[in-house]
């Protein structure tokens, strides 16, 4: 599946039943947890609705006098002892006045709302982070197995955002989402409920607003989407923006850009607020026209029930309930904003979550070819290979003796770190084979291809950690004797022996804090800590000076003899004792001999050399 370049740009639905299905299997293992929120709806409901009772009781005991501690009954109304269990809840126990029971449940029923509360929002958080933390392990693990190929077009930063932001924004659904939006609507409609048992007249006037703040949610669903996707698409840009400046720093300090890109910045930075305030105008608007029916409503129940109450007709306590009840109704449509952006937010990010989860990983062998003895011999047979329409290697074939010692040259684009990478299996071959002592690379699995070469990239990547682990990769099977032996063959044991700390030394972002040279020297003691059989080298040492180069070389003559090993370079210096050299051109091999053979031929070879020293030898 082939990912589109704006995925950031798309706003998602509010409900997708599709992505809810393929999320749930994330979910199901905490399923308990989800029904437990979900069963607590109708006590926090229950719960909600007891202090507006409890208020409105106590009026009517003070209206009715000292007489209404005689008669619990009067104190509760005709209208409220409709509601079950209220006049046995407000009935003050031997010892207690009216006023004083009914503070004291006021106070019970405050502290049960705040730990019901306390309790809904740790099972929402532990619900969403839990299945988030399954689903961000699944998606690291199947970016780990996917081809090469498919991070050359990736940016970096996008699979950084999918396995953070996106996972964190998913996982919001649940705390700020779809649970909370559910619980509102159930409030909602408990509400709604009781107070058309409690007085239907005074419910009917109390709901006549409803039916038009739902038309301006519907208008400001339509509007906010429209806002949303505009925010989205300005901070994709941001990102890109920062991002690409960041990362070319040091052209951008070099080339005295600064100003300019401060411009350029600022406004997409200006793009981005203007954005956000029309979004944010939007959710004002929202709330304000929620805020205006809110009192709108009061103010008609307070004409109606006040005209009531005078008229002996409405208990006042009844009067206070329909308040407090209609500003509970309300509430949820204050949010209703924030669900729908959380909603809104969260489908998007698990959309393109799925999407990165849809990209087809490396193909493996169910049943791979194990070799029962790895002799190192390399054939390339007619292997052909194109980076998308631009070919790279045509019909290329060569065979490789257990422990021969090959060189590969040529021009830049030539396909020479194409070869290495093909041998490795971070490519497939569009057409031909590869074989390692007569079996197909295909037949073996990666692992077990990988276990046996060891490859030195020209561009050497250091993790954080020390550099102990940095050698020996944390293998547990590579001792700290192995890792000590690898770095004094290539010499990197004076690196390590400077170091206040040693093999405990920490390592930087990028291995910052080492020299490019130090690196490389790393990156050798790292091979072969691995005790391959075939050692891949990538212009290994392009990043070393000439001492440092020395000494490498006359570790690596000791240390090739007995392992096959292919050796990209360009300085030609570094392969003169190899067994063979091979000089590519245009995706072929063009010339085959030692450095001897070639000079003499006056070939594509002779004329490299002539360009790296002929005008050195003139000096």
């Amino acid at each position: 599946m082939e990912l589109g370049l704006h995925e950031e740009e798309a706003v998602g639905k509010v409900y997708d039943a599709r992505l809810i299905q393929r999320l749930w299997p994330f979910l199901r293992p905490y399923r308990g947890l989800l029904i437990a929120a979900l069963l607590l709806v109708p006590v926090r409901a229950v719960l909600e609705s007891v202090p507006g009772i409890l208020i409105g009781v106590a009026l009517n005991s003070l209206s009715l006098g000292a007489a209404a501690d005689a008669a619990s009954s009067e104190t509760v109304g005709g209208m409220l002892a409709r509601i079950p269990g209220v006049t046995a809840l407000t009935s003050p126990p031997d010892g207690f006045s009216v006023i004083a029971w009914l503070a004291l449940l006021f106070g019970i029923f405050t502290l049960l709302s705040l730990g019901l509360e306390f309790a809904r929002m740790l099972a929402m958080a532990w619900l969403g982070q839990s299945g988030m933390r399954d689903l961000r392990s699944l998606l690291f693990d199947h970016v780990q197995r996917l081809p090469m190929s498919f991070f050359d077009r990736y940016p970096v930063g996008r699979l950084v955002t999918r396995l953070t932001n996106d996972i964190e924004t998913v996982s919001e659904m649940f705390t700020g989402g779809v649970v909370a939006l559910i619980g509102d609507l159930l409030l909602m409609a408990f509400f709604a409920c009781m107070l058309f048992w409690v007085d239907p007249r005074l419910a009917a006037v109390a709901m006549g607003v409803v039916p038009f703040l739902a038309v301006a949610a519907t208008i400001f669903r339509w509007k906010v989407r429209q806002a949303f996707r505009e925010v989205r698409i300005k901070i994709a840009r941001l990102n890109t923006h920062l991002q690409e400046t960041i990362s070319g720093m040091k052209v951008v300090q070099l080339f005295a850009r600064e100003a300019r890109n401060l411009a350029d910045f600022e406004e997409t930075n200006s793009s981005h607020r203007d954005s956000w305030f029309r979004s944010i105008r939007y959710d004002a608007l929202l709330s304000s026209s929620v805020e205006l029916a809110t009192n709108l409503t009061i103010a008609l129940i307070l004409w109606y029930g006040g005209n009531a109450v005078l008229g002996r007709s409405l208990e006042i306590g009844v009067l206070f309930v329909f308040v407090d009840w209609m500003r509970r109704f309300f509430r949820p449509m204050q949010d209703l904003s924030a669900r729908y952006s959380v909603m809104q937010s969260s489908m998007a990010s698990c959309e393109r979550v799925f999407e990165l989860l849809d990209v087809e990983p490396e193909s493996s062998n169910d049943a791979p070819t194990r070799l029962a003895e790895f002799r190192g011999e390399v054939e390339f047979d007619s292997v052909s290979f194109a980076y998308g329409e631009e070919t790279v290697l045509d019909d290329v074939s060569f065979r490789i003796s257990p422990g021969e010692r090959v060189a590969i040259v040529g021009p830049t684009g030539a396909g020479k770190t194409t070869i290495l990478k093909l041998l490795i299996r971070l490519y497939e071959p569009q057409r031909g084979s590869i074989r390692i002592d007569g079996v197909d690379i295909r037949e073996l699995s990666r692992r077990e291809l990988r276990t046996h070469l060891a490859y030195v990239p020209q561009d050497v990547f250091l993790f954080t950690g020390d550099l102990k682990y940095n050698i020996s990769l944390g293998r547990p099977d590579i001792s700290d004797a192995q890792v000590g032996e690898a770095a004094a063959v290539v010499h990197a044991d004076h690196v390590v022996h400077r170091l206040p700390n040693g093999y405990g030394q920490q390592v930087l972002e990028r291995g910052l804090n080492f020299s490019a040279g130090e690196r490389q020297l790393l990156s050798f003691a790292r091979a072969l800590a691995q005790q391959p059989q075939i050692l891949l080298l990538d212009e290994a040492t392009a990043n070393v000076d000439t001492q440092t180069e020395a000494l490498i070389q006359d570790a690596l003559h000791q240390l090739l003899q007995g392992k096959t090993s292919i050796v990209v370079a360009h300085r030609l210096s570094t392969i003169q004792d190899v067994d063979r050299i091979f000089v590519m051109h245009h995706g072929r091999i063009q010339e085959t001999g030692t450095h001897e053979t070639l000079l003499a031929e006056r070939g594509l070879y002779w004329r490299l050399y002539q360009l790296q020293y002929a005008g050195a030898d003139a000096a």
